[in-house]
């Protein structure tokens, strides 16, 4: 049973269409095993996106993720960092799979309505930063 971090971003949620989103990752057969609705600081933002931090683009991804309430979610199920992948669809909402959550829901490459890990190791270190052990049930 693999683990995954998801984050609703603050596009989706002012969209009020976190209760949608939720329902294409359990009707998938990922079920939530720990979720809260929080306002990232920039601290936090530039942390969790330190990956990024020398590309061009940074600054307006943490400004953008500031910018509102984020629904950060450890989901779990099989294979879940790749089927939460497929579930969003490409980056670029221009270029996503009809039905997936950012053809449907984003509204550019830059508000693309979620974050899913890209791989095992990055989804450990990325529910270990938003959640303890003990909230993951």
């Amino acid at each position: 049973m693999e683990q995954t971090l998801s984050i609703i971003k603050p596009d989706a949620v002012a969209k009020n269409v976190v209760g949608k989103i939720l329902d294409r990752f359990e009707s998938n057969g990922l079920r939530v095993a720990a979720m809260k609705k929080i306002q990232l600081s920039k601290a936090d933002a530039e942390a969790f996106y330190a990956v990024h931090k020398e590309r061009p683009f940074f600054g307006e991804l943490v400004e953008f993720m500031i910018s509102g309430p984020v629904v950060v979610s450890v989901l779990e199920g099989e294979n879940a960092v790749a089927k939460n992948r497929e579930l969003m669809g490409a980056t670029d909402p221009k270029e996503a799979a009809p039905g997936t959550i950012r053809a449907d829901f984003a509204q550019s490459i830059d508000a693309n309505a979620v974050h899913g890990s890209d791989s095992l190791e990055n989804a450990k270190i990325e529910i270990a930063f938003f959640f303890s052990r003990r909230e993951i049930l």
